[in-house]
């Protein structure tokens, strides 16, 4: 074996990195359990108590001490569907930006292309925009979109000439503004989502579609959810306070809540104080009230920043905890809100400037926010001040946040100016300067306002707020007269970008409404788990003992290697990033089953080369040599369906298709260079190595089956079995999924078993009339339930009143048996179409690509084109078995993304297989080129690999009926149709693939001969 140095170091360095990446998810695991056990099953002590260790060191590898945050943010990422929470695709109303471009234009063609390009857009996988220039042209052929009644206003004069631009130029400029709006909605959105608080978010815009995917694990309020995420994004401009005119409230805020902690925390218990008047006055009121408080202000400060010293001295020699104990009972407020202060050159305390008046620990927000809303406390307050976090922390306090004092001046609570009058909003550098800045411009009424607001606020700050958060806080220093402006900060480009991204959420209201809407409830997830590790033991467990009772001791080999790969598979999806699905799961025990395939390969070369009489070591290099031509053309075809997958795939699909690359590379080094490393070890110690028991050393020998000779009888029950699936598809049709068709399904568990007829009937009327679909989904008191209602109402909270009315009806059908609803899964007409277009192009794609791949190994196009039509077959005969068995077995056999992955999948196997018998008739026919009868060598060929044809379908079969018996009702349908894809595909690597491919063959050439025949005569 050459380069075993080069080999044994990779392996070593591998391993390493895979230690160390798993490791994180251990802590993990470890800090929550600890945490678990802390909170004694309050989950709110549970999360706080998280949080409040998120950036300590807990993991401390020598080198540096990783916090509870980085650790989470490296471990192993569990999918919804095992931990529970929320998958949700939203997609960006284009329509609304098209109208508000136009200014909401009333011309009548305006209208019909607009209401065309809408109706067509269900039946179309082009982007609005494209599809409104094709209505424009249908619609008013030869008239101009940058007329001023449309395209052409004073709104679009800096994009738009409404002399010069052409259509073609206006539908540029509207597929621009599209996308930069798609681009704006999902920085909105995921800065909403980083504020919400959930662990490991996940958000990705989906390609070109308009659309953005968001996964929000372990959330549970699914009605908060849904209105954050399809909310309008709300930019404000307010007038604020200055951080000097707040400090002494403050102070006094800070004597309050100390005597309301000496009072035993009930606020009720203490009156308001007798100057309450002096002390709610607005700073810069000339009343007698606020020229006395304000006279106290100087003495106030004086007061606040001694007891800092004071306090300072008092602490000493406490411990941490104690010095917050004790600060938190004499100065309640300022232990957890910090005085934006800063030492001057005497080493004095002074204000800084600004309207920023406290900073606090992200921690700490929650009970800042508690503090200053007791009664007492806001009473001390001016009637019209306001606080407001700050977006972000600071870089050089990455755990702090900045609060600001705004006015709310408006009678009505409005801000000083809404966001609705911004147009435009740019990032650039700033002058001779590294530092970014944003420029903003305003429409003409927001310019007059903006003068007015400039010219009032000289010298004071403006707070720009997004969603409730203070995005900067500039000081104003001119008024400024034209509507357009610059803010300056500590911005790096890319966040002076997304600033003025923000700040054009403004500009142009899109809607973003959920159009697919995935719920799966936190026990749902846990029996995921567990039912996904139970098939995943039991699995592991028969292939282990068949390895080794089928090939002794090196079978033993095989399951040391079969080990190395599962631990590299797990370390190398946490490198990566990769989120763990319960199909993932099933695609990590495919997997299993499929490595063992290369092992059996190479296995049942040097039995064959054994039998020759060869030595041991030359039979195992012989042996590993002879293998290696057949486990890379099996597992390369099998990758093109993998990559197919995850392109075309989203979510579990997605996850599915990960798991089955990564599982096919580390397989194939773990087969061909671990376990070859495990028997050099052997070799070098004098081991004895066996590969067959006295029970299995015969097995499969001197086998003599004639498989061209019966290719007719197989072609006739192909045939059959063709023709009962085309009745059967004819006369029942397929029981789509809402992946397909659209639609809302529900799964709901009821404590003792139900009738899903009577729960049809009693959900009726709720759902205007039509009885939904129920079917029983696992034990007896577990139901589905499908429904269209409602599916193309576009308002924002259907969701919620949907669910709500199916609640409502069953507690009226069961009253005294209690319904919890586990999931729910919404898809949106267009998304059902979409999936339907992205499931053909994927099965065409991978047919296109395992044809050429195969034509191009063997060049031969018989081989190919025979693969391509064994393929087809197998496809088919699933299809028919799906359409004839579905409402008779007990389980679901509906069509959706998972049976397409499952399609895909078993052409991926049955291509593996094919490959295997096309390798060994290469070889055979090369070796026998002089043979009189070339079927002899190909049945020859056939009956060489039966024997690993068998082993590895068993190996595999058992795998997956592992998956079908304990992997759960919701992946029981997708392991059935691999279950049967493995039993076909093997059929037909044999029986068809093959048969059809000597069939083109002998046609060719019978052609060639008689063209040649042909030739001579005429000569």
């Amino acid at each position: 074996m050459q380069n075993k140095g080069a080999i044994r170091l990779f392996a070593i360095l591998l391993g390493l990195v895979c230690i160390y990446q798993i490791s994180f998810t251990f802590k993990t695991r470890s800090v929550e359990s600890d945490a678990r056990e802390f909170a004694a099953g309050d989950t709110a002590k549970e999360r706080a108590y998280l949080d409040s260790i998120k950036n300590v060191g807990v993991f401390n590898l020598g080198i540096y001490d990783y916090t509870y945050a980085e650790c989470k943010a490296r471990e192993l990422v569990l999918g919804l569907d095992l931990q529970g929470g929320m998958n949700i695709t939203l997609e960006v109303s284009t329509v609304d930006i098209v109208r508000a471009m136009a200014n909401n234009s009333t011309d009548s063609s305006f209208v019909k292309a607009v209401n065309l390009a809408t109706q067509n857009q269900a039946n179309s996988d082009q982007d609005f925009v494209t599809l409104f220039g094709k209505a424009w042209d249908q619609v008013a052929p030869g008239k101009r979109l940058a007329s001023p009644s449309i395209f052409g206003n004073a709104q679009n004069k800096e994009k738009i000439d409404p002399y010069k631009s052409t259509n073609e130029d206006v539908l540029k400029v509207l597929t621009t503004e599209a996308d930069a709006a798609i681009d704006r909605t999902f920085q909105v959105l995921r800065t909403r989502i980083d504020k919400f608080g959930v662990t490991s978010p996940n958000i990705q815009k989906l390609g070109n579609s308009g659309r953005i995917l968001v996964e929000l694990p372990g959330v549970k309020d699914k009605t908060r959810v849904r209105k954050l995420l399809q909310g309008t994004a709300n930019l404000e401009f307010w007038e604020t306070y200055q951080n000097g005119e707040i400090y002494p409230v403050l102070v006094k805020a800070n004597d309050m809540l100390r005597l309301l902690t000496e009072a035993g925390g009930d606020s009720t218990k203490l009156a308001a104080p007798a100057d309450s008047a002096a002390k709610a006055a607005a700073p810069g009121d000339t009343s007698k009230a606020a020229k006395l408080a304000a006279a106290k202000k100087d003495s106030a400060n004086k007061a606040a920043l001694a007891a800092k010293d004071t306090s300072k001295q008092d602490t000493a020699g406490l411990s941490e905890d104690e010095q917050r104990a004790k600060a938190m009972k004499e100065n309640p407020l300022f232990a957890v809100l910090g005085t934006n202060s800063y030492k001057d050159e005497n080493g004095q305390d002074r204000l800084a400037n600004g309207a920023c008046f406290g900073l606090a620990l992200i921690k700490d927000t929650a009970k800042v926010n508690k503090f200053l809303a007791l009664p007492s406390v806001k009473a001390l307050f001016p009637a019209d001040f306001k606080a407001v976090w700050a977006s972000k922390s600071r870089k050089e306090t990455p755990n702090v946040l900045e609060l600001f004092g705004i006015r709310v001046t408006n009678s009505d609570g409005s801000p000083s100016l809404g966001g609705d009058v911004i147009i435009d909003a740019t990032a650039d550098y700033q002058q001779n300067s590294a530092e970014a800045k944003v420029s903003m411009q305003m429409n003409g009424e927001g310019a007059q306002k903006w003068k007015r607001l400039t010219a009032e606020n000289k010298g004071k700050a403006i707070a720009i707020v997004l969603d409730g958060y203070v995005y900067s806080a500039p000081n104003v220093i001119n008024e400024i007269p034209n509507g357009s402006s610059e803010i300056t900060g500590d911005f790096k480009i890319d966040e002076a970008r997304d600033l003025a991204n923000v700040l054009k959420a403004g500009k142009m209201p899109a809607r973003a409404r959920i159009v697919q809407d995935v719920v799966v409830g936190p026990s749902l997830g846990q029996e995921a788990i567990n039912n996904g590790l139970l098939s995943f033991m039991i699995a592991l467990g028969l292939i282990l003992l068949f390895m080794g009772f089928y090939y002794n001791n090196s079978g033993w080999v095989a399951d040391i290697a079969l080990f190395v790969n599962i631990f590299f598979i797990m370390g190398v999806l946490t490198s990566i990033g990769a989120v763990l699905t319960l199909p993932g799961i099933a695609g990590i025990v495919l997997t299993v089953g499929m490595s063992v395939d290369a092992n059996v390969l190479i296995y049942e070369r040097i039995r064959e080369e054994l039998r020759h009489g060869k030595g041991i070591r030359l039979t195992i290099a012989d042996g590993f040599k002879m293998a290696y031509s057949s486990i890379i053309d099996a597992n390369v075809t099998t990758i093109i369906v993998g990559v197919v997958l995850f392109i075309n795939g989203t979510g579990p699909v997605q996850g599915f298709a990960t798991t089955l690359i990564i599982g096919i590379l580390t397989s194939l080094f773990t087969a061909i260079f671990i376990s070859r490393l495990v028997f050099e070890m052997m070799l070098n110690r004098n081991m004895s190595i066996k590969f067959s028991t006295k029970l299995t050393e015969n097995a499969f020998k001197n086998i003599k089956f004639n498989w061209i000779g019966n290719r007719r009888i197989y072609y006739i029950i192909s045939g059959v079995i063709t023709l009962a699936g085309i009745v059967s598809l004819a006369t029942r049709g397929l029981n789509y999924g809402i992946d397909f068709t659209g639609g809302r399904s529900y799964v709901v568990r009821f404590e003792s078993p139900v009738e899903t007829q009577t729960i049809a009937e009693g959900l009726a009327t709720p759902f205007g009339g039509n009885n939904p679909e129920v079917k029983t989904f696992g034990d007896a008191n577990q139901v589905k339930v499908t429904t269209k209602f409602r599916i193309d109402d576009k308002t924002e909270n259907v969701s919620n009143e949907v669910e709500k009315l199916l609640t409502d009806g069953l507690a009226k059908v069961y009253p005294a048996n209690k319904a919890t609803v586990l999931s729910s899964d919404m898809v949106g007409p267009t998304v059902a179409d979409d999936i339907k277009r992205s499931s053909i192009w994927s099965f065409l794609f991978a047919v296109a690509g395992i044809f050429l791949y195969i034509v191009f190994r063997f060049r031969k196009w018989e081989f190919g084109l025979g693969a391509v039509i064994s393929l087809l077959h197998d496809a088919f005969m699933l299809v028919s078995v799906f359409s004839i068995f579905y409402g008779i077995l007990p389980f679901s056999l509906e069509i959706d993304q998972a049976f397409i992955a499952a399609i895909l999948t078993v052409m991926g196997y049955s291509i593996n297989d094919t490959v295997v018998v096309f390798d060994r008739i290469r070889e055979y026919l090369n070796d026998n080129k002089k043979a009189p009868d070339m079927k002899v060598v190909i049945n020859d060929a056939l009956n060489a690999t039966l024997s690993r044809t068998i082993l590895t379908s068993l190996t595999i079969f058992l795998v997956l009926f592992a998956i079908f018996v304990f992997g759960g009702e919701v992946i029981r349908g997708f392991s059935f149709a691999l279950l049967v894809g493995v039993v076909v595909g093997t059929y037909s690597s044999l029986c068809i693939a093959t048969p059809i491919s000597v069939d083109l063959n002998r046609k060719r050439t019978q052609t060639a001969e008689e063209a040649n025949k042909k030739s001579l005569a005429t000569k």
